[in-house]
This record gives C-alpha cells, structure tokens and sequence, in this order.
C-alpha cells in the first residue's frame, strides 16, 4: 500500500480534479446562458466560477506531483510535459498534457484579465470547454477506473455540458442576428401628404 501511495494519490486527485473542473464549467454555463434568470448576478456567483476553477488547478497540480513521485508505473518530467512522451498509454496522457496547458492558460488569464484586452480573455476563456473534453477523454482512457460508475457520471456531465453549450452558442447568434421586417415597430399615426405646388 505505502509503495502505491503515490498512484491512489494521483488517481484520487484527477478524479476530484476533474470533477471540480466540471462543476465549475457547469456553473459558468449557467451563469452566461440565464439559466438562473435574467437578474443581475450577486458577486458571490462569479467568486464560485472562480474558486472553482482555482480549485481544479490545485487538484490538477496534485495530481501531475503525485505522478512525477510514483514509482508504480514511472512518470519523468517530460511525461507530464510533453505529449506523447510516455510510455504509458502514451494518446490517452497526451490529452491530459494538452488539457494541463489550456487549465493554466485559462487561469492565467483569469487572474490578469483586468491587464488584457477583452477580447484576447474571452478568446482563452472559451477554450474551457475544450479544456473539459479533453480532460474527459483523457479520464476515460488513460483512468484505471474508467469500468466504475464513476463513467456514466462523467458521461451525463459531459451530456450537459454540451447542451448548455448549444443553448449558449444559440443566444449569441439569436442577439446578433438583424431583425426580420415583420419584427421592426410599425409607425403608426397620419401621414402627412406633400404640399401640392401653386399653380
């Protein structure tokens, strides 16, 4: 048991990890799609979509240590690092890899978002849903735990997440859409006729 710490560890903390990311996916989506309402949002909702994500960093962190001190299958630094570099399920732990530098790109810019150009921060902020796939799909396959019901929960997740995406991309495009003719405020009243010329 003590020569797998490491390895219950960096199981543990992945799946929390993941978890955590989820939820704070979930939570962002319902916040910018109104699933809540239309109403102003109270400042402890947009600090949850924070924390959460600060959270999932932590995990993750944990998560890659843990790895980089087990012994039971022996992960080096350009394991973690690299993709595609391991020996171990070598496809599955590349979308781990990619996803870990799109977690620090999005938290990175969540912290200086004040300093950056909104539109370069929310370009970086939307790659969280493909943060959230590959994390997904790189818990489904390189996870020893993948055969647990652990797996139907993270497909339902992943279900929603999905659906709550389309819900969003369909508002965007209901707002940017131009108004049809039949939409636009008809002018009601006299109208005036143009003065006849004198003859």
């Amino acid at each position: 048991m003590t020569a797998q710490l490491s390895w219950y560890v960096a199981r543990s903390a992945g799946i929390v990890g993941w978890a955590v990311l989820a939820a704070g996916v979930l939570w962002g989506l319902a916040l910018s799609t109104r699933v809540l309402g239309p109403k102003p949002r109270a400042a402890w909702m947009t600090d949850l979509h924070r924390f959460l994500g600060g959270l999932a960093t932590v995990f993750t962190a944990v998560h890659v240590g843990a790895l980089l001190f087990d012994r039971y299958v022996g992960f080096g630094v350009g394991d973690v690092l690299v993709p595609l570099h391991s020996s171990y399920r070598p496809v599955a732990v590349a979308w781990g890899v990619v996803a870990l530098y799109l977690l620090v790109a999005v938290e990175v810019t969540s912290l200086l978002r004040t300093r950056l150009p909104r539109t370069m921060w929310r370009w970086v902020h939307t790659s969280s849903f493909g943060l959230f796939v590959l994390s997904t799909v790189h818990g489904l396959s390189a996870g020893s735990d993948t055969g647990r019901p652990l797996t139907v929960v993270m497909v339902i997740v992943s279900v929603a997440t999905f659906a709550l995406t389309v819900a969003r991309i369909d508002q965007s495009r209901a707002r940017r859409r131009p108004p049809r003719t039949s939409d636009r405020p008809v002018r009601t009243g006299a109208v005036r006729s143009a003065p006849l010329p004198r003859s």
